[in-house]
């Protein structure tokens, strides 16, 4: 095959702007924002996790609250109520006197010990409030950080992707300028060993960076300087010094 010279060499520059464009790809898989963002997104779904779980504690403790209050008034309804038939001036028989004295003190005991374990209960709710808002801040601060992660990658992606539409473009221009067959060898080569073609610096490939033997070399040198010459050892077109820039 024979390609002029100058023409050969804009295989350099479009194997450049492949080697940017691979590069770019590699940029985007491996944005540290990525790994940063996967942590956030542990942490964020941990931090929501505690929350519900502290609403819930919450909850709970609302309902036992609301529980003894009822049993409270509960109690302190038939309290009235015994007091009310005492204080009517027709209790009743002795006997029914002493049963509704009898059952005020019970009533006076059980509500004791049931204002005993809503205080309990309102203290531990006091704690769990504390709690509460302690972990509605972690998971907001969570959640921050997350989407604060999240945009600075969006702004990665899209410097990379500007970068990215320029070297296309700069790629797109070059493939007007070379010859169909040409180009369907450095296509051929970049898909099978990841470089088209590369100059060749001394008697080193710059593609695969080996030397070549001295015998390569002879037929390197005795080629016209519009063959397409080739590395031996990984097939990329060699743009020789003649025909650098």
């Amino acid at each position: 095959m024979k390609a002029d010279p100058a023409v050969q060499r804009r295989l350099l520059d479009l194997a450049e702007a492949d080697a940017e464009l691979n590069k770019i790809q590699h940029r985007r898989r491996s944005l540290p924002e990525l790994d940063e963002i996967s942590r956030a997104e542990r942490d964020h779904q941990a931090k929501r996790d505690a929350l519900v779980s502290a609403e819930t504690a919450r909850g709970d403790l609302d309902a036992e609250v609301q529980r003894l209050e009822s049993e409270i008034d509960q109690v302190r309804s038939r309290e009235q109520r015994d007091r009310k038939v005492l204080d009517s001036g027709n209790p009743g028989s002795s006997k029914q006197v002493d049963g509704l004295n009898q059952e005020l003190d019970a009533l006076a005991r059980r509500q004791g010990v049931l204002e005993d374990e809503l205080l309990e209960v309102m203290e531990r709710r006091e704690a769990q409030e504390t709690d509460l808002a302690r972990t509605r801040e972690e998971a907001e601060a969570a959640e921050s950080a997350l989407a604060d992660a999240q945009h600075r990658r969006d702004e990665a992606l899209a410097d990379l992707d500007s970068d990215e539409s320029k070297r296309r473009a700069e790629r797109d221009a070059l493939l007007g300028e070379l010859p169909a067959d040409l180009l369907k060898l450095y296509d051929r080569v970049r898909e099978q060993r990841g470089i088209g073609a590369g100059r060749l610096q001394g008697s080193r490939c710059g593609a695969c960076r080996i030397e070549l033997d001295n015998a390569t070399m002879v037929e390197v040198r005795e080629a016209a300087a519009d063959d397409v010459v080739r590395c031996a050892e990984c097939g990329a077109v060699l743009v020789r010094s003649g025909s650098a820039r």
